[in-house]
């Protein structure tokens, strides 16, 4: 049974940090694309980085390039996205997702499996 769990989320001031955390089971991490999506109130969900696991490349939204960076530990099963310089406008649902055909892309149509979300919140 796939799961995915993610944990980390909180309230944080502008400028600050956060690191979250996504704990799967029931697949090998070896061989998916792991993404970071985002919701905010009234809008889409939209990836926000990925991780593509047959040649380690990465991909970030615009807006988040150079602030968060995301990073797998396939020993521990654990991928993270660490969250830098946060805005408000980063405020969200953050979900975590897994594509089982490793595509590296962060249209959230090419992944399967997801988790329940953990809640971030940026204060001015």
């Amino acid at each position: 049974q796939v799961q995915l769990v993610e944990s980390g989320g909180g309230l944080v001031q502008a400028g600050g940090s956060l690191r979250l955390s996504c704990a799967t089971s029931g697949f090998s991490l070896d061989d998916y694309t792991i993404g970071w999506f985002r919701q905010a109130p009234g809008e889409v969900r939209e990836g926000v980085s990925c991780s593509r696991s047959i040649d380690g490349s990465t991909l970030y939204l615009n807006s988040v390039e150079g602030r968060f960076t995301i990073s797998r530990d396939n020993a521990k099963n654990t991928v993270y996205l660490q969250m830098n310089s946060l805005k408000p406008e980063d405020t969200a649902v953050y979900y975590c997702a897994a594509d089982q055909y490793d595509s590296g892309s962060l249209h959230r149509g090419e992944y399967r499996y997801w988790g329940q979300g953990t809640q971030v919140t940026v204060s001015s």
